[in-house]
C-alpha cells in the first residue's frame, strides 16, 4: 500500500553546516509515529521541509506517491499535511470560537462576497461541533489569552484540523502544559485526532508521552535517524539510549517494572 507519505534521502545544509542527511520515513494511513531527539538534531528541521516552510537541499518528499518537494506551504496544508507550532499560533484577545470561525473561513477557500456574510450559523455550528471533538466547547466564549496553556494547544490544533487533514505534525504538544495533566491531555489529542483516522508525527521530549501514546517511534541524532521501529525497541536500543535518551529514564522504567516482575515470579 502506498504510503501517506515518504521521504527519500532527504538533505537541508545551511552552508557548510549539515541540519538533515538521509532522511528516509514513511508514514501509513492513520499512524500514530513518535520523535525524539536532542535539541538540533533535525526534528523541526524535517517538519519544516515536508511542510513546505523550509526547502530541501537535495532529496524528494512524496505524498499519496507523487513528489511534492519545493511546493508551497499553502499547497502542501490543502492537499492534506497540516502540522502546529510549539507556540500556539492563536489571536489571544479573541475568543476561542472566533478562532476556530477565522480557520475554518480561511480554509474554505471561498472568496468572500461584499454583501454576503463570511460567517454564518451553518460555519459556526461547525466550529463547535470540532471544539466538541476536543473536549473545548466550553471554552468557545473565553478569551485565548485567559486560557490554560493546555487548552490554548488543543485550539491551535483544532485549528489546524479544520481542512481534514490526513496528515498532521505537532511540535511538543505537552510542552508548556503541567506535568499531572499531560497523559489526559493526550488522552484527549490522540481520540480526537483517531476519530477522523487522522496520521499523527509528534515530536516530544516526555519519554513516557512517547511509551504511552506512539507505537512507533523514531529517533534522530545530529541529523539523521539513529533508530526507527516499535517505541520499545527504539527506547532500549544501546544507542539511543547513549546519545538521545540517557540512562536515567531507563533507571526509573525498570525500577517500576521491578514489583511487577517480581509478583509475575511469584
Amino acid at each position: 500500500m502506498t504510503p501517506i507519505l515518504e521521504t527519500r534521502n532527504l538533505e537541508r545544509t545551511f552552508g557548510a553546516v549539515v541540519a538533515a542527511r538521509d532522511i528516509n520515513i514513511r508514514i501509513g494511513a492513520g499512524e500514530i509515529l513518535g520523535v525524539i531527539g536532542s535539541n538540533g538534531a533535525g526534528k523541526t528541521t524535517f517538519v519544516n521541509m515536508v511542510t513546505g516552510y523550509l526547502p530541501p537541499s537535495a532529496g524528494e518528499i512524496l505524498y499519496r506517491g507523487s513528489s511534492i518537494t519545493g511546493k508551497p506551504t499553502r499547497e502542501i496544508m490543502r492537499l492534506g499535511i497540516c502540522r502546529s507550532f510549539q507556540i500556539p499560533q492563536l489571536f489571544p484577545e479573541m475568543d476561542v470560537l472566533d478562532n476556530m470561525l477565522i480557520a475554518l473561513t480561511i480554509a474554505s477557500r471561498v472568496k468572500p462576497a461584499l454583501l454576503t456574510p463570511a460567517i454564518d450559523a451553518g460555519r459556526e455550528e461547525e466550529a463547535l461541533s470540532l471544539l466538541a471533538r476536543f473536549g473545548i466547547e466550553r471554552y468557545a466564549h473565553q478569551e485565548i489569552a485567559t486560557l490554560p496553556q493546555g487548552v490554548r494547544k488543543l485550539v491551535d490544533i483544532a485549528m489546524a484540523t479544520v481542512s481534514d487533514p490526513d496528515l498532521l505534525f505537532l511540535d511538543e504538544p505537552t510542552s508548556g502544559v503541567s506535568a499531572d495533566e499531560k497523559m489526559d491531555f493526550m488522552k484527549t489529542l490522540i481520540n480526537a485526532l483517531k476519530a477522523n483516522d487522522t496520521a499523527v508525527l509528534f515530536i516530544e521530549h516526555d519519554m513516557e508521552i512517547i511509551e504511552a501514546f506512539s507505537p512507533r517511534c523514531v529517533a534522530f541524532y545530529e541529523g539523521t535517524i539513529l533508530a526507527d521501529g516499535p517505541t520499545r525497541e527504539v527506547l532500549e536500543n544501546r544507542k539511543v539510549r547513549e546519545f538521545v535518551i540517557g540512562s536515567e529514564f531507563h533507571r526509573k522504567t525498570d525500577k517500576q517494572a521491578a514489583p511487577a516482575a517480581g509478583n509475575g515470579a511469584a
